[in-house]
């Protein structure tokens, strides 16, 4: 008995509907790894190799950053700055993917 007690412990529970606002965050994060693999800084997932497409990083960094702004008014101080870190790096190591491109 004692260990069915703790089995259902170990076991996270639900209570109440899934936030909008965590299905966004979860989405957001879905969309800053999609602009990573995107620049060509991280492997794509399926592949595993190599690919750079600033078309498509360039959509992902924007969509990542409009919704982020739907739920940085639900986020504590330290998840808002992690999404602003977030952003700001996605957006400069475009910048520099951008130039890496012009120059080859």
């Amino acid at each position: 008995m004692a260990e069915e007690t703790e089995q259902k412990k170990e076991v996270p529970q639900l209570e109440g509907p899934i936030s909008i606002y965590t299905i966004l965050l979860a989405t957001t994060d879905q969309l800053a790894a999609f602009a990573w693999q995107k620049l060509g800084l991280q492997p794509d997932i399926l592949t595993g190799k190599m690919h750079r497409d600033l078309e498509e990083a360039k959509v992902a960094i924007d969509l990542t950053t409009h919704l982020a702004s739907f739920i940085e008014p639900k986020l504590d101080e330290d998840d808002k700055r992690r999404i602003h870190n977030l952003i700001r790096d996605l957006r400069i190591n475009f910048v520099e993917q951008n130039k890496n491109a012009g120059s080859t």
